[in-house]
């Protein structure tokens, strides 16, 4: 079943991180994701998917990801940039739940520069320590080093046969990667026709990079979803997001959620099941729209 009393118990502090880490692994982050919602044939049988490490050069190294898709059939790409304990089980199985839909989904390695892989086996054990790590990785991400791995990540996923190339790319990011998903639509506009933003971090900024001034510069329909807990520190961040989308005449749902910053990720201490699954909702629906 889906534990989240699990992570909740870690939330009020009655598990220690190692605790909680071990009870959330990979089946119990699975059971949390998988069959919550019908395959993509509409009937509640998902389709067979193939799971495959993959790595593709960049102008600065080797990315590495994990490509997820429908066994059968050609379909609409699918970027999921990772929030900053990146690639683990948690976010393999939401890459899987989007894919169950009929996409292909590629769950990219943001920390390709410094390490390949995997590092930490959940958000727990990402806490317990890996903040000093990620920050380091996390200075090289620029909005200029990921519009240019959004170039490489494209063109790869344009070469391989199972993807639509007829259709548009989705981007979706979530924390750490919310940012992300608008810098890729910046990038590659021709491509990149949908923008999913989970409790993202720094859309709105000062600088000429920030993601709320480069709305105006895609060709893509943005689904911005804010954590309450994000919205209590930065009130005014909704407004300018919808503002800068009205005025560039972008389609846009700018919503604040009912849940605390990471709510849609299973193993964050933060989860919300119903917000999480209402937000992937509205993911696929932004999906279906644009791509």
């Amino acid at each position: 079943m889906c534990d989240q009393e699990t992570m909740k118990r870690w939330a009020r502090g009655q598990l220690s991180r190692r605790e909680f880490g071990a009870l959330s692994g990979a089946a119990a982050l699975s059971a949390c994701t998988a069959g919550n919602a019908p395959g993509a044939n509409g009937q509640g049988t998902a389709p067979e998917l193939v799971e495959t490490p993959v790595s593709f050069e960049t102008a600065d190294g080797t990315m590495d990801a994990i490509l997820i898709h429908p066994e059968d059939g050609e379909h609409p790409a699918v970027i999921h940039w990772p929030d900053i304990a990146g690639i683990r089980p948690s976010h393999i199985s939401m890459a899987r739940r989007t894919a169950d839909q009929g996409y292909a989904v590629l769950l990219v390695n943001p920390y390709y520069r410094d390490v390949s892989g995997q590092i930490w086996e959940s958000f727990a054990d990402f806490a317990d320590g890996g903040w000093d790590t990620a920050r380091g990785f996390r200075e090289k991400l620029s909005s200029f080093a990921i519009r240019s791995d959004t170039q490489a990540i494209v063109a790869w996923l344009d070469a391989q046969p199972f993807v639509d190339t007829s259709r548009g790319i989705g981007a979706e990011g979530y924390c750490m990667g919310g940012p992300f998903t608008v810098y890729s639509a910046a990038e590659v506009p021709a491509r990149v026709k949908a923008a999913a933003s989970f409790h993202g971090g720094g859309l709105v900024r000062e600088d000429a990079e920030s993601p709320h001034r480069l709305m105006a510069t895609t060709e893509a329909s943005f689904l911005i979803a804010i954590a309450t807990d994000d919205d209590a520190k930065a009130p005014d961040d909704k407004t300018a997001l919808r503002e800068a989308a009205d005025s560039a005449g972008k389609p846009a749902v700018v919503e604040v959620y009912a849940g605390d910053h990471g709510w849609t990720v299973p193993d964050s201490p933060a989860y919300a099941k119903e917000e999480a699954d209402r937000a992937f909702e509205e993911k696929i629906k932004l999906y279906e729209g644009a791509l």
